[in-house]
């Protein structure tokens, strides 16, 4: 079986994000606990579960794009769920860490973009 670039690279981007994923998230259980109080690390563990399962998501969005080679739809839905995962997940890690909530304001941003990745990947599906 011969993957094709786009394939390649989302599979490349999922394995990387699952590895950050895993990191992240022990740092989060071992390094931040005794720093931050229960509250913000419920809030650092939102940022992890959503970064991990849409990895697993990111990974499935490459198993379509190989089936379905010739759907733009398909890529530029894999690029919004990647970059609205990191906006969504970095600025819950970034508002933990700083403590900043100011930067929870930028957390819808990318839960939108997210939705809006796998609206587009629904229809990429049904239509392409």
């Amino acid at each position: 079986m011969t993957l094709n670039k786009n394939t390649k690279l989302f599979l490349t981007i999922a394995c990387f994000m699952m590895a950050l994923s895993i990191a992240i998230g022990a740092f989060g259980a071992h390094g931040l606990k005794a720093i931050v109080d229960e509250s913000l690390l419920k809030i650092y563990h939102t940022g992890v579960e959503y970064m991990f399962y849409n990895t697993l998501g990111l990974f499935a969005a490459s198993f379509i794009i190989y089936i379905k080679p010739n759907s733009k739809k398909a890529v530029v839905a894999a690029w919004l769920v990647f970059i609205g995962t990191l906006i969504f997940s970095v600025s819950l890690y970034l508002l933990v860490i700083l403590k900043l909530p100011i930067l929870g304001a930028i957390t819808p941003i990318g839960g939108t973009t997210m939705i809006i990745g796998w609206i587009i990947m629904a229809i990429s599906i049904l239509k392409d």
